[in-house]
């Protein structure tokens, strides 16, 4: 009587009444996971670190539960159809069969974590089908671990006893408004569905992938906490995008070609800071002195600040992204890993042990921190920055609660708070730092819906196309950013690399085509040393080789593990970029551009011909040897992947 009171024997009460009921069995299915794998979480754990894990657990729990809830929720809720006892039952048991399966699959993770050191994704599929005794496996484990089996008996009967059905509909209730009101509750309630599923309302939050899980740990191994194997499952269907090719016969015939492993160097460390400046879609294109060809040599680009910078920087006369998205770009600059074929961030490989310039510089008693103005966890860069070994992560809401910065003018409105105050904040945190460390900013104003601040509007007027005046506004951010650095102890003893996450709109036909698209700018600037004479190498450089080039300008005398290479160090002859275009790869090396489809090359063109003209296939002499050279990296790339051998080993 109480229950009908208080609304919850009407389908919607009835319907979230249920839901709840599903939070309660994940959370003891997470805490069973913890219990049977204490060992891996226990030392060190403490019960701040505990409950942060658990709170990022209900955002996980929560897409998973309105995902697989999704038939239960309909049934409940779809009008205009009789109500009997029979339907009520039928929407009882999909309740319980879909929450009881959830169970299961989380309480065999719980032993199945002890093998993997991860949750399950759909690549399990994959890797035991072609095995035939997979049911006698199931059962020694469910024998040995008959306490999990008995507490999957208990909570499936509590889901069954303890669920809340609704009340039919008594004589002299109006049956017609009945439906309506269910056809209203299912529509109010779509947009909540939707945005549990994706993990939040903001714009700034895409859908959350397993990587996000990294938000909330101090380890890779502890993002199977924060997760639920559901989730796990549903988020990496169709993601399994890394099959290893079998090129090359033996590891060591393929290392000879090419391997990621970079050799120890014994030599003196220079313990010199390092600032990466990622600037959101800023293109080569937009540089006017990178294209001083371009136009008849009358192009004047939209960025005099960063013209002036590289008159005293070290850039090269081809450089590339390794990727057109964002969630690309942090990968490629700060832990050398290119994309292909998925973004990281989106594929079961984000959960393997991942290193980075952070990480190898922690070890050297660097301090590092990453700076985002948008939201903590928009684009899932806090957790990928925590995962690498970013000590820090400083988003729009430890702007805003600096009483020396934040302002009602200083959010864009869509994205993050605007490039010129978050870097003047940048800057400033870094000079609380102490020396020597290695930091990284990832600006946001030259993004779509492409605006500047209001006060600005007369000054960065529509020119070109629409992007262009947010150029001009980021380049003048970069300016007063750079002003103030040099005022600042710690410049002249400070790296400073800037280039873009990936390129944007573009105007002129050079920048749109296959290997155009991703031409993006790779400036080095170290004030302090007279010895790096500015000039415009005649090199291939990618953002992959920003880690290792940074690691040599330091001197760094460990193995380490990077993609790219140390474009410094390495004769032009010998310097070369990838990436991935709709199934094709693109090596490019020697001044040319080879097009291979994981099978066969498809073009060759040569980077003089602007336009990707003339189709050199066949008739190159460097084509065999290149074919080979991107063979070894793709292998290497994919077994890596697969093989959770991301990082040198001990």
């Amino acid at each position: 009587m109480r229950l009908q009171r208080l609304g919850l024997l009407t389908p919607l009460g009835a319907t979230i009444c249920n839901l709840l009921m599903a939070y309660a069995v994940y959370f003891l299915a997470r805490v069973a996971f913890l219990v049977v794998n204490y060992s891996f979480f226990g030392e060190n754990l403490t019960w701040s670190h505990l409950l942060e894990m658990m709170g990022g657990g209900l955002v996980f729990d929560t897409s998973a539960i309105l995902v697989t809830n999704i038939p239960y929720i309909v049934l409940m809720l779809l009008p205009f159809h009789k109500e009997t006892n029979a339907y009520n039952k039928i929407c009882r048991w999909v309740f319980v069969i879909i929450n009881g399966l959830a169970l299961a699959l989380n309480l065999i993770d719980a032993v199945y974590f002890r093998y993997t050191m991860r949750r399950t994704t759909t690549t399990v599929f994959q890797e035991f089908s072609n095995e035939s005794n997979l049911f006698r496996i199931f059962f020694t484990e469910a024998f040995h671990n008959i306490i999990l089996i008995m507490l999957f008996g208990l909570v499936a009967y509590a889901v069954y006893r303890y669920y809340v059905q609704p009340r039919l509909p008594k004589k002299g209730d109006n049956w017609w408004h009945l439906q309506w009101a269910k056809l209203l509750s299912l529509i109010a309630l779509a947009p909540f569905v939707v945005a549990g599923i994706r993990g939040g309302f903001s714009t700034a939050v895409r859908p959350i992938t397993i990587s996000n899980a990294n938000q909330y740990v101090d380890r890779p191994m502890e993002a199977a906490l924060v997760l639920n194997t559901p989730f796990s499952l549903y988020r990496t269907i169709g993601k399994n995008v890394f099959v290893v090719p079998s090129y090359f016969d033996n590891d060591e015939e393929m290392a000879q070609v090419y391997t990621p492993i970079h050799p120890a160097v014994p030599d003196s460390m220079h313990r010199k800071n390092v600032v990466v400046l990622i600037v959101e879609s800023f293109g080569r294109e937009y540089i006017g002195a990178l294209n001083k060809g371009l136009d008849n040599g009358r192009y004047q680009g939209y960025t005099p600040f960063v013209d002036s910078l590289i008159a005293q920087s070290i850039t090269f006369s081809h450089s590339f992204c390794n990727g057109r998205k964002s969630i690309d770009g942090m990968p490629s600059i700060l832990s050398s890993i290119p994309m292909f074929v998925e973004p990281f961030f989106l594929t079961p490989a984000s959960m393997n042990e991942v290193g980075g310039i952070a990480s190898l510089l922690a070890a050297e008693g660097y301090q590092t921190a990453f700076f985002h103005g948008a939201q903590r966890g928009s684009m899932g860069f806090q957790a990928f920055a925590r995962a690498t070994g970013f000590q820090e992560y400083y988003g729009r809401e430890d702007f805003d609660d600096d009483e020396r910065f934040g302002g009602e003018d200083d959010f864009d409105g869509t994205w993050a708070i605007w490039d010129e105050p978050f870097l003047q904040y940048y800057a400033t945190k870094m000079s609380e730092m102490h020396e020597p460390f290695m930091t990284a900013v990832f600006t946001a104003s030259s993004h779509h819906p492409y605006v500047v601040p209001e006060k600005y509007k007369d000054r960065f007027p529509e020119e070109g196309i629409e992007i262009h005046k947010c150029i001009r506004y980021t380049d003048m951010a970069i300016s007063r950013f750079f002003r103030n650095a040099r005022q600042q102890p710690w410049f002249q003893n400070t790296i400073f690399v800037l280039t873009s996450d990936h390129t944007n709109l573009s105007d002129h036909q050079y920048y749109q085509t296959d290997i155009g698209g991703f031409c993006s700018p790779i400036i080095i600037y170290e004030p302090g040393n007279t010895d790096l004479q500015p000039e415009l190498q005649q090199k291939i450089a990618q953002q992959i080789d920003i880690l290792p080039t940074v690691m040599g300008m330091l001197h760094y005398p460990k193995p380490f593990f990077a993609f790219g290479i140390d474009v410094l160090k390495t004769p032009a002859e010998d310097t070369w970029a990838v990436n991935y275009l709709n199934g094709i790869y693109q090596y490019v090396k020697h001044n040319l551009v080879l097009q291979f489809d994981g099978q066969n090359t498809i073009g060759v063109y040569a980077l003089t011909d602007s336009l990707m003209h003339d189709n050199l296939k066949g008739r190159m002499s460097q084509q065999p040897q290149m074919e080979r050279e991107l063979k070894a990296i793709i292998q290497q790339y994919m077994q890596r992947m697969t093989e959770d051998e991301l990082r040198v080993k001990n």
